[in-house]
């Protein structure tokens, strides 16, 4: 008995740090947030003024929503159109032999670069005057096709979107890359041996060993959805007229460019509760997929 509690009092002596650590680092700026959202903070004066900031956000607020959808709309393109792809490019990547390791390097630069670089490079490629892409239209032919791709509200977030995706593409690839080379050589070996074709390994046996990486990928591009900002914020700023504002953004637009701190506060809120009940259900789809209980 004696041993047990010793036990549990170190136990709760290695433990305690971390937890005071989060609490400080996580817990309490959330306290903070939700109790600056029930006040109209302004940087030097408060008022209390309960949950009015939510009522206008839900009620009210036609950007809050039009952000909340830009958000799910790119983390649902990070989970239906640039993972799979990483997932097949991870498991076709040993088939290119001596190329592998030029490969890996290739796919991953853009998310090497900084930022900064990647988003203004961007910029000049989708320029409506002298971007790449218009001049490329315009060498094939298709004059019509040519947009100001960024400056039209109907299809400038399909922009961000695409640059999001490119830019982020290497670290969905490398996780599943390495869980495809974490793959013991004596499953395929025995695959081989009981006649199974490449396709069938792969469909079989390799996709169904990537799901807990699956799952992460997933839950990461959730996270990474709804808190994406640099690239936004360089590339178009939120406009035009808002048609390319995310969570964060906005958040940023509202507390500090505007300096409603109170109001930023509450979409502060509005946005960590987003992400976890997004991850939850995520995670709950995904073990249920998986076959385990959720």
């Amino acid at each position: 008995m004696n041993k047990l509690w010793i036990d549990k009092r170190n136990l709760a002596f290695l433990v305690t740090p971390g937890l005071l650590l989060i609490a400080g680092v996580v817990l309490l700026p959330i306290a903070a947030a939700f109790f600056l959202s029930l006040t109209d903070f302004d940087g030097v004066d408060y008022r209390f003024i309960g949950l009015s900031h939510y009522k206008e956000l839900l009620f009210a607020d036609g950007v809050f929503w039009s952000s909340l959808r830009n958000s799910v709309w790119l983390g649902l393109a990070f989970i239906l159109l640039q993972h799979p792809l990483a997932i097949l490019m991870a498991i076709l990547t040993p088939y290119t032999g001596k190329f592998e390791r030029i490969l890996r390097v290739v796919i991953f630069i853009p998310s090497m670069i900084s930022t900064f670089v990647t988003s203004q490079m961007w910029v000049s490629i989708l320029s409506v005057q002298f971007g790449m892409v218009n001049r490329l239209l315009d060498v094939a032919g298709l004059p019509e096709w040519k947009r100001d791709w960024l400056g039209d509200p109907s299809i400038a977030i399909l922009s961000i979107i695409f640059v999001a995706m490119w830019q982020g593409f290497g670290y969905a690839y490398l996780l599943y890359y390495a869980g495809v080379k974490g793959i013991p050589a004596e499953m395929r070996e025995a695959a081989v041996v009981d006649g199974a074709t490449e396709r069938q390994y792969n469909m079989c046996i390799a996709l169904p060993l990537l799901t807990p990486i699956i799952r992460v990928n997933v839950v990461l591009a959730i996270v990474a959805g709804f808190k994406q900002m640099e690239t936004v914020f360089l590339m178009t700023g939120g406009g035009p007229a808002n048609s390319t504002q995310f969570l964060s953004t906005y958040l940023y637009s509202k507390a500090f460019r505007e300096g409603l701190f109170g109001y930023g506060s509450a979409i502060s809120v509005l946005f960590v509760a987003c992400c976890l009940a997004l991850t939850i259900l995520m995670n709950r789809l995904l073990k249920r997929g998986a076959g385990e209980v959720a």
